[in-house]
């Protein structure tokens, strides 16, 4: 979009001196802009050359700009330590707030507001008389005044004087406050941009959590964590690498796995100390077990000595939850160490649209062994249709083709809860013909007599399915939400221990027990639902109560990654 000229900024003339600890101006010193030159920490970044700091730099020519089409965003500048703040002056660029406030704290963690409007109106706002204190300055908007995003040319912060409190360095955002039985919550030099509990980016308005104080739901998350870990992750081939072991899945290791473990432990960075060293050796295994058909797509299956079986071609799931758990890294921890995450993760995506995407149909397919004339080239599986990994990829990338292959996700889903459930919002395992009039499987076409009902691949599907809506406030991806919550709702008589395994799409039963994988999933669709307090309350209950074993990995490692996701914790980087 065309950017309009601004007017050139005045730049500051003095830089504030530390005097016994305390934050002090020089004695008959200028007004000095605080925010020059500082680090900045920022919820998105349109491009590279687009980032926070461009926001503090003092020129009236470069700005910081963030991803398009979303609310809220924030920016947040750390002035070194803490100064009393009785200005800021924010310089828009054509995509500007329309409601903002600016805050103040001394942890990151902690906000008290200086001021806000909810009638913003572009250009330069001089927000004088302002009375407050504190390290960290904050800009957080909440409704965009453009369908654009948020773009600051500069971002400039007054006060100075000296405070009662001098204020450590720390380098990273502490977590929300845990129980006494948590973790630690500062993180050391290095630590991750997005540290578990820090809550840095808040779900849409209205999105429900578990009742109770939000360390304690945080707690049990983390401790649920743990047990995952000790159960599942490995390190059984040597070679540096970290491995998610599978015990009930066809082979010891499996594509799919390997991205759930990714995923969790970059979003679980922060409580657990060795998250970047497991994150980096299930990198390391990902490069060494590269597909046969694109090498960089992970091979979909390893045997007990963690070689690649069954024509090590690629898994399309796995391959998704890997690319986007390399987005998450680049974001945790940059992209300066013994990987480059950013790098990867964009050779994955682009592996992932060149090999597993049908451009006839902008459909996933099965995996990299699927191509034209194979008999399963035009079908899909819901439960590989991340919504949300779309746009981050869209993001990562910015090619515009990720935008189209969503919306046909999308549409697709639409399509068949109306045409095929439209009294449950069920999805079916797999669906044929999407070439021609896409419909559920008819008996088994990949994997079981099943196929065509919500059996042990779609019970993933409200899980995906209100992430998406939670984090991105996406209207099409919330009405399929909320029409499987009130149908298991219904069906159940709100008893999460009546949710059985698998339904045909009609709601009838296939099979009684309980797993997590089929009831889990259901919370996150609920938190989408403003009057379903008590049935997320209750399936919150129903996690809580149920333990991890040794050899369930798929069921366990969904419930952690929901937990993860109705906590509050999740996010698009």
């Amino acid at each position: 979009m065309p950017r309009p000229p601004v007017i050139a900024l005045s730049v500051a003339v003095a830089a504030a001196l530390a005097v016994g600890g305390l934050a002090v101006l020089p004695a008959g010193a200028a007004e000095t802009n605080l925010a020059l030159n500082r680090p900045v920490a920022v919820s998105s970044s349109e491009s590279s050359s687009l980032g926070g700091a461009k926001a503090v730099d003092g020129s009236s020519s470069s700005r910081w700009a963030s991803v398009e089409g979303h609310d809220p965003e924030w920016l947040r500048v750390d002035l070194g330590a803490t100064y009393p703040v009785t200005r800021v002056l924010l310089r828009w660029e054509a995509a500007y707030a329309k409601s903002y406030r600016v805050e103040v704290s001394d942890d990151t963690t902690t906000w008290r507001q200086l001021t806000a409007t909810t009638t913003g109106n572009g250009g330069s706002d001089d927000l004088t008389g302002l009375s407050g204190s504190g390290r960290y300055v904050r800009v957080y908007g909440t409704q965009r005044g453009t369908a654009y995003g948020y773009s600051l040319f500069e971002v400039e912060v007054y006060g100075g004087g000296t405070t009662p409190t001098p204020t450590a360095s720390p380098t990273a955002a502490p977590t929300t406050a845990p129980p006494t039985t948590a973790p630690p919550t500062t993180q050391p030099p290095g630590g991750p941009a997005v540290p578990f509990g820090s809550h840095l980016y808040p779900y849409v308005a209205g999105t429900l959590r578990p009742s109770g104080s939000q360390s304690t739901v945080d707690q049990a998350v983390v401790t649920y964590y743990q047990k995952w870990k000790n159960a599942f992750v490995r390190q059984n081939c040597g070679n540096g690498w970290y491995e998610v072991i599978s015990p009930d899945a066809d082979h010891p290791y499996v594509a799919e796995a390997q991205g759930y473990g990714m995923v969790i432990v970059a979003t679980m960075a922060g409580v657990d100390p060795d998250a970047k060293k497991i994150f980096d050796g299930m990198v390391k295994f990902m490069l060494a077990h590269p597909s046969v058909n694109n090498k960089d797509l992970l091979a979909a299956e390893q045997d007990a000595a963690c070689k690649s079986v069954s024509g090590s071609d690629s898994a399309t799931d796995g391959d998704m939850d890997v690319a986007y758990g390399l987005l998450l890294a680049s974001k945790q921890w940059g992209n300066a160490g013994t990987y480059n995450y950013q790098q990867l993760a964009i050779k994955h995506i682009n592996a992932i649209k060149a090999s597993e995407i049908n451009p006839s149909t902008n459909l996933l397919t099965f995996g990299d062994w699927s191509t034209p004339g194979e008999e399963h080239y035009y079908m899909t599986r819901p439960s590989d249709h991340m919504i949300d990994h779309f746009r981050a990829f869209r993001k990562a990338t910015g090619d515009s083709a990720w935008d189209t292959i969503r919306q046909a996700h999308q549409t697709l889903t639409t399509n068949l809860q109306n045409q095929y459930s439209p009294n449950t919002g069920l999805l079916p395992d797999f669906v044929i013909n999407t070439n021609s009039s896409a419909r559920p499987a008819q008996g088994q076409v990949l994997e079981d007599p099943n196929d065509g009902y919500n059996w042990w691949n779609s019970c993933r599907t409200p899980w995906r399915l209100g992430a998406d809506a939670a984090v991105n406030g996406d209207a099409a991806s919330r009405t399929s939400a909320r029409k499987l919550t009130t149908w298991i709702r219904a069906k159940t008589g709100n008893d999460p221990s009546k949710i059985a395994i698998g339904y045909k799409l009609d709601g009838t039963q296939i099979s009684s027990g309980s797993e997590p994988a089929f009831f889990a999933p259901y919370a996150v669709a609920a938190i989408n639902d403003p009057g379903a307090q008590t049935w997320v309350d209750s399936l919150w209950s129903k996690m809580l109560a149920t333990q991890p074993g040794t050899t369930d990995y798929y069921s366990t490692s969904i419930q952690l990654q929901t937990m993860i996701v109705v906590s509050g914790n999740y996010w698009q980087p």
